[in-house]
């Protein structure tokens, strides 16, 4: 008896020290809701908060914006719970971020003022940065590494993270804080302009090269001409991608050749080994590596 719990034990021993933290599931988790941001004359900005349990130290924490237009989606949709669950299953904290819909009743189209639109980008922008600097002062609670926080984002929380991390002059992190990484899943930014050699971080970007909102490459934001009062160039994926990759800095440029807007969601089910592949290789263990997949 003793010999077979003991060859049991092995057992669990060897296959326990043989799974890899964030490369396979091997984490159960926890899910609370916090308050990160309190607004006068608006409602509270929440999170849900996924904690990976039992895993010994700080972890990675990802940061993921859902989409909706500026005016819709959810904090706790399926698409954003899936997401988080995968994630925490791999040992990552994850906070799944409310944030202000100011284009709600507005609509982001052509005839929807370009400068609003550059307007909900940055105030978007504003409430991740309350997000993440809620984390950053109660590190010792949360266990966070601080050095590894990921922005994540779908479709118009895809823009807003590049937005932060590419464009945005940010009054509320400290000038030195650095995001680990980007995963953007159909997402553009108006400028890449402020793209370098040291604001560069690794970046995967998603994105279907016949979607006719967000742009693949350069055009305007949901196509619109020229004389049209929303009319807005914004630098799609394939255009980030490039910049980068003449900095000589890591990127994952995933394109569909006949992928719609409805890829600004599908990384998330059907991609999920290249986006831990992405994580493990290019955040964790930074490899400066340089891929383009087009399927």
């Amino acid at each position: 008896m003793k010999i077979i719990l003991f060859i049991i034990s092995l057992f669990f021993f060897l296959n326990t020290y043989s799974q890899k933290p964030y490369l396979e599931k091997t984490a159960k988790f926890s899910e609370r809701t916090y308050t990160y941001q309190r607004i006068k004359k608006e409602k509270n900005l929440k999170l849900d908060f996924y904690k990976p349990k039992k895993i010994k130290g700080k972890v990675p924490l990802l940061i993921y914006v859902h989409g909706g237009g500026f005016s819709g989606g959810s904090r706790s949709d399926k698409i954003s719970k899936d997401f988080a669950i995968e994630m925490a299953a791999h040992g990552y904290a994850v906070a799944s971020i409310s944030y202000r819909l100011t284009m709600k009743g507005i609509g982001f189209g052509c005839t929807t003022n370009a400068a609003l639109k550059i307007q909900a980008f940055n105030d978007v922008s504003k409430d991740i940065s309350y997000a993440v600097q809620y984390f950053l002062k109660r590190n010792r609670k949360f266990k966070i590494d601080t050095d590894k926080i990921i922005l994540v984002g779908s479709s118009a929380g895809a823009e807003a993270v590049l937005n932060l991390a590419y464009v945005y002059e940010n009054k509320i992190l400290d000038a030195n804080f650095k995001f680990a990484g980007i995963i953007a899943m159909a997402g553009a930014t108006i400028s890449v302009d402020k793209i370098n050699e040291k604001t560069a971080i690794p970046t995967q970007l998603f994105h279907g090269i016949k979607d006719n909102l967000v742009p693949y490459n350069v055009a305007s934001h949901h196509y619109c001409k020229k004389d049209a009062t929303g009319y807005l160039p914004l630098f799609g994926s394939k255009a980030i991608a490039d910049k980068l990759k003449s900095l000589n800095k890591p990127f994952y440029l995933y394109s569909i050749k006949e992928g719609d807007h409805s890829w600004n969601a599908r990384p998330i089910y059907q991609c999920k080994n290249e986006i831990i592949d992405f994580l493990y290789y290019d955040v964790l263990h930074p490899k400066n590596r340089q891929i383009e997949t087009e399927i």
